[in-house]
Formats: C-alpha cells, structure tokens, sequence
C-alpha cells in the first residue's frame, strides 16, 4: 500500500545513514519522511499549481532498500586496502559502502562477498589513472517479485584468470544469484558498462513481473528501479489515460515497451517509438514473451514519425509521453499538437522541464487536467509527475 501526504497516522522510522554527509547520494535524507514528501511536494505545486490543483503526492509506506539495482565501483583506499562503494557527488573518489539504506540488501551482500574474493584470488581492482587492473565496478539486477538476480562484473580486461573457480565461489556463497554476466570496459570513460558482454553462468538475463505483465532484463536494459512505486505511477498512467478499446495508442519514448504493453490490454492498437535499436528489439521480445499481438515497435524519432503519420491522414486517440530529464522539444510538442490526440499523457521524472512542456501545449490547443506526484525515489530531490491533458474544448 502507499499512503498520502496530508492523511493522519503517517509514521516511518528515520533511519540514519552514515555515509549521507560523503556519499551525496540522497540529498534529503536528513529530512523525516514525511517532512521530503512536503518538500517534494511544495515543489511540484510551485512549478505546475498555475496549471491546475495538484494531487496530494504518493509516498512508500516503507521508503527504504527499494533500489532494485546496484552498482559499486572498485579502488584502494590510501592504506592500499581493496574497497567498494559509490562516488562521491561530483566527484571521482570512492566513498567505501557496505549496505545503504536505499539499495536492495542482497545486492549490497553480494558485492562484500566480491570484493572478500578479490584479495584470496589474487583479482586486483582497476585503476582508472593508470588503466591497469581487473575488476572496475559490479552490477546488480534484483527482480523483486521474481526473485531473479543478475550479477555483472565489469572488467577492465577480458582475460579473467581463475574464472570458473571465481564464479563457483560466488555461487557456493549466494546460490540464489540466477546469472552471472562478464563486461568488458577498457575505455577510459565514466560509463559503467563497455560494448562486449560474456556470459558466465546462465542465460544472461533476468525476468520480472510488472501489473501483470513479464520483461526481461539484460543488463544494458532500462528498467525503473522502484518496483514497487512504478506500479504505482504506470496504474495512474493507465487511470489517467482512460483508454478506450477502440483507441489507437502512441507510447512515446517507449524504451523496451513497458508502459506499451501495459497500456495494450485496453486498446485497440498501440505503436511504441524508440529511437535506440536495442531498446526497440527488448521491447518486441518483451511483447512476444507475453503474447501481445496488438502493439507494434517501430525504430525512429517518435516527433518525426508522429508528424509522418499526421501527415498520411492517419490519427492517434492517445499519446502516452515518457521523456527523459531533460524533458522534450519544441519539434516534438508541435508534432504531437499537429497529431491531434484526444489525451496526452505525460510521465515526467523531473518537474522542471515537464512544466516547461505543458506550458507549451497548454498555450497550443490542450489543457491540463489532473496532476499527481509520485515518490519514486525516498531521500532524494528527485520526484515523478503523471499529467493528463486533453484538448481544451472537450
């Protein structure tokens, strides 16, 4: 269950992280929990409450390891001692971390057992200066409900001495880890993964369960890492769109399908657009594991292939817009008023740029009509907005 800001009996412990004035991490975490949710929420109200009421926002009743993947970096410290953790904000200094308060706990396990391993099989830590070393950063993919665990061990190199006895000791220590994956970066980046991925043990993959739908994830793979509150904001989604079953449906920025698919059991047809190619093939493997024949994956610029489609004569019902932080364009607002929807739907991971967004459509035919802020992210600025709009004479 999730509760509201506002109702009486709201009462979630404040656990103290030790690493929070280091890490940088979570930025408000010296705030209780209900205390962030109004912080949270005043701000989406400053930016979005000229447009229309906002929606009492969404919090976790539980607000604590919803993290379903972890990733840790590997160095010394200035003792020379192996450490793992997260860099510090802004920075390129490892702030070593056992368990935080955020992350899954199992992911946090395995990572210790790793970095113990290291020193017994003779596996040095990269060193990103001197670009020699082994062992660069670990991934981890829980799937909650599934229980599925993936385990990415990103290299600097790909010759892995002692591999199989490696592998076996981490099984041996954590035999629920479903598979294990070898990822070569040998570039000197700040991207955690490089191009080449060896699989180690199993098939590669993990599967998770979403309202009712399953997704593989790979370890390149986008997946929103609150299983719990995603349910919570694509359910809203799906509330706000109100899709009919004769609707023809864009969902936009689709990623690997996901909201697509959840949206495909209420519509006629639903068209995801991408335009990373990799993305678009997770998205029709995704549609195929779960036999959806009503939904289509199309590989482009979802602004130029909505004006394209405008401009055959053909229409969409509703537009279910999912952008990235830095929000969309101008090119693409116009190509989505030119489409003509009867309701936009527009999921927002930062407030900022969705206000700037619906400003503009709002001042081009739509109006706004309900607002909800959802917590996806506790102890952190970070807030996520549904809108619904639809055209201003309906």
């Amino acid at each position: 269950m999730t509760f509201y800001i506002g109702n009486a009996g709201i009462d979630v412990d404040n656990k103290k992280c030790p690493h929070y004035k280091k890490c940088g991490g979570c930025q408000i975490h010296n705030l209780t929990y209900d205390k962030q949710l109004e912080f949270k929420m005043k701000k989406v109200v400053k930016l979005m409450g000229k447009f229309r009421r906002v929606n009492d926002i969404i919090g976790m009743d539980n607000p604590y390891h919803y993290r379903n993947k972890v990733q840790a970096a590997f160095g010394r410290d200035k003792q020379n001692r192996i450490i793992s953790g997260v860099y510090q904000s802004s920075t390129h200094k490892i702030v070593p971390v056992d368990n935080c308060l955020i992350e899954d706990e199992k992911a946090d396990e395995i990572i210790v057992t790793i970095r113990k391993l290291l020193k017994s099989f003779k596996l040095k830590p990269f060193d990103d200066v001197k670009m020699t070393g082994f062992l660069r950063h670990v991934l981890i993919k829980r799937g909650f409900l599934s229980g599925e665990i993936m385990v990415v061990l990103v290299t600097g190199e790909e010759q892995f001495k002692s591999k199989r006895s490696f592998i076996n000791a981490i099984l041996s220590r954590h035999p629920e880890i479903t598979t294990i994956v070898q990822n070569i970066n040998n570039k000197r980046t700040s991207l955690v993964l490089g191009e080449k991925s060896i699989v180690l043990y199993g098939d590669g993959v993990i599967k998770e369960q979403l309202c009712g739908y399953t997704f593989t994830i790979s370890p390149k793979a986008f997946y929103q890492i609150n299983p719990i509150q995603t349910e919570v904001l694509y359910n809203k989604a799906m509330e706000f769109a109100d899709i009919q079953k004769d609707d023809i449906v864009i969902d936009s920025y689709c990623g690997t399908g996901t909201i697509g698919i959840i949206a495909s059991k209420y519509a006629k047809r639903v068209i995801g657009v991408e335009l990373n190619k990799d993305a678009v093939k997770d998205a029709r493997k995704n549609a195929k594991l779960n036999n959806i024949e009503n939904i289509d994956f199309v590989c482009a610029d979802a602004g130029q292939y909505m004006v394209n489609i405008a401009n055959e004569g053909l229409k969409a019902d509703v537009v279910i817009m999912d952008p990235p932080r830095a929000g969309s364009d101008v090119k693409f607002l116009k190509s989505v008023i030119r489409l003509n929807p009867r309701k936009v739907v527009y999921i927002s991971c930062n407030p900022e740029t969705c206000a700037r967004d619906i400003l503009f459509l709002s001042k081009n035919k739509y109006k706004v009509r309900k607002i909800q802020p959802v917590d996806m992210f506790p102890h952190t600025e970070h807030v996520e907005t549904v809108v619904l709009m639809s055209k201003a004479n309906t």
